[in-house]
């Protein structure tokens, strides 16, 4: 994802059931010029929603779509106590950061926002590992019987994609390969179906672009 080149002050919304938990990092932000506040009234204008909470769990996550319904939504979550969602649904829903209430300092909650408006993320090691984990589990019992990768790609599509990148004629990537002609054309233009590829060109890019060759 390209970084957001920040021109302005963050916008900010801030949701939290306890009215002092919030006070608080209200205070954070008004006491930093990089951020101000976007009235609960106004959050669809927020660069960034924080969302605080005790537990984070599934009822939390269903929150945040409630708050704020934007595609292309961030949310930072501060939680109180522990974490009980699904991570990876989390992420899906567009929480980039996560901070544990009792452990950062406002410069620290600052940066971390005005990190997720640049197009970061920041995740405690125990939860990165827990999002690890399930992007490993769906690979091993997902994906990787249907021969695909977490990219959605298989092996040996990232493999003719290669040597398309590397100017290979389809008939030599066949022999290369040692794949009919036929079969090469089948895999470089499923991809290129499945993916909206518009041509050989733009399926190198998007192998390029996406960290596959």
């Amino acid at each position: 994802m390209p970084q957001q080149v920040l021109t302005d002050t963050v916008r900010v919304a801030i949701h939290s059931p306890d009215a002092i938990v919030r006070a608080g990092l209200v205070s954070y932000l008004r006491n930093d010029r990089r951020t101000r506040e976007v009235p609960p009234d106004r959050i669809g204008e927020a660069d960034v929603v924080v969302v605080a909470v005790d537990v984070a769990d599934a009822s939390s996550l269903d929150l945040l779509t409630g708050l704020c319904d934007k595609p292309e939504a961030r949310f930072a979550m501060v939680v109180g106590k522990r974490w009980q969602a699904d991570v990876a649904a989390a992420v899906d829903l567009g929480v980039r950061a996560v901070l544990w209430r009792d452990s950062f300092s406002p410069e620290t909650f600052i940066r971390t926002l005005l990190t997720v408006t640049e197009g970061g993320g920041s995740l405690p090691a125990d939860l990165q590992g827990t999002l690890m984990e399930q992007v490993s589990r769906t690979q091993r019992e997902v994906l990787s019987p249907r021969g695909l990768t977490a990219s959605g790609v298989s092996p040996r599509e990232v493999d003719v994609l290669r040597l398309v990148a590397e100017g290979e004629e389809l008939s030599e990537i066949a022999t290369r390969l040692s794949y009919s002609e036929r079969t090469v054309k089948y895999i470089l233009y499923g991809l290129m179906k499945r993916l909206h590829l518009r041509n050989r060109a733009h399926a190198v890019s998007y192998g390029i672009r996406t960290g596959l060759i």
